[in-house]
């Protein structure tokens, strides 16, 4: 699809009118423990927001989240519940990171993955609208584009998700356009990225998967003997040095984009940004960073091209940095690397999760 808007929807550069960022709001972020939602939970407290996490802890972390932020371990199936949470913090917008986002997992398994990204999704726009919370902050992704034509992809590339992963999130982007037209106050913004890098600059929290998918954690473990080897998947491939090109941004860019967009929401928005460095790195150039920031020779097995898998693929984000002023801080792979593997090295096991004490507060689980 083409990105269009109807023309009951803003677009472009934001007025003062119905504006909430213009003050301190009190935030509800899904997937708040998770790798992203907790860099931008610690992202929202540093502009002076005030802070609730919902998360299921499938795959997030407890010790991710600040002590003294409220934290609810509530799937999003449960709108009821997700209702009386917005009421009792008096939730003024919603950022909303919670999804399951493994493609291969997607294919095996698409009906969990439309019943959690896409289902779930509208149990929480369904809590939000019984509320009246009209700001909402969609952490989507480049999948959406599938195998796109051009590189760099451009906000207005058509959207041909090729996997359910994609098509689930891609799915809840027509619904909050559909919900923008119909009514007036509602206003949203949604994120399209690729890959996701990096940790805190305290190295308090990082990225920790079970089990993890992403190449840069892959590589840092075989950098500190935890796998035998990193497999490079193809070095034929019409690039300079035969291996694919991918985008990646570090998490506290991306948590400071999504900041930046809750900040400027007003009613009537619907907007997409892209969200990326604005060049790729090929597998080698990764395995040639990790090498610099670590120090360490990484094992590397070459292997065959993966069906499907595309010799570019990286994001345009002018369109983000001209409207909301966002500047990706963290451009150089090494440096994204050396941050993560700082995380990694400090927490070779991951979090160490904490003992949880449950408190009755109507119906509510509260974690302490």
């Amino acid at each position: 699809m083409i990105e269009s808007f109807p023309k009951t929807i803003r677009v472009g550069k934001i007025t003062p009118v119905d504006l909430l960022g213009t003050q301190n709001m009190n935030i509800l972020v899904t997937g708040g423990a998770g790798y992203i939602g907790s860099h931008a939970v610690r992202k929202l407290i540093e502009a002076g927001h005030t802070v609730a996490v919902l998360d299921n802890l499938s795959y997030g972390h407890r010790a991710a989240v600040p002590n003294d932020v409220p934290f609810y371990q509530v799937d999003l199936k449960e709108a009821d519940r997700i209702e009386e949470i917005l009421r009792k913090h008096q939730i003024q917008a919603v950022m909303h990171f919670a999804a399951l986002t493994s493609v291969g997992e997607s294919v095996r398994k698409p009906l969990l993955y439309y019943r959690n990204n896409t289902a779930g999704a509208i149990s929480l726009l369904d809590a939000m609208e019984r509320v009246g919370v009209k700001r909402f902050v969609f952490s989507s992704t480049a999948a959406t584009y599938g195998e796109p034509e051009e590189t760099p992809i451009y906000e207005t590339t058509k959207q041909l998700p090729i996997n359910p992963y994609g098509r689930s999130k891609w799915f809840v982007e027509q619904i909050l356009r559909d919900i923008a037209v119909a009514d007036p106050e509602f206003g949203f913004m949604a994120f399209r990225y690729f890959n996701v890098a990096g940790a805190s600059d305290d190295a308090s929290i990082g990225e920790d998967h079970t089990p993890e998918t992403h190449l840069v954690p892959l590589v840092l473990f075989a950098a500190m003997g935890k796998r035998e080897n990193i497999t490079v998947f193809g070095t034929d491939y019409p690039t300079p040095d035969g291996t694919c090109i991918r985008d990646y941004v570090h998490v506290n860019d991306l948590a400071a984009a999504h900041v930046l967009g809750i900040e400027a929401l007003a009613s009537g928005d619907a907007r997409f940004y892209n969200l990326g460095i604005g060049r790729g790195y090929s597998v080698k150039e990764i395995l040639d960073a990790a090498k610099a920031a670590t120090g360490k020779e990484i094992p590397t097995v070459f292997g065959e091209r993966r069906d499907g898998d595309p010799a570019r693929l990286f994001a345009n984000s002018d369109k983000v940095q001209r409207e909301l002023g966002w500047k990706p801080q963290h451009t150089d792979v090494e440096e994204v690397i050396t941050s993560a593997w700082r995380w990694h090295t400090g927490h070779p096991d991951g979090y160490e999760e904490p003992k949880i004490s449950l408190v009755s507060n109507h119906g509510i689980k509260i974690f302490s």
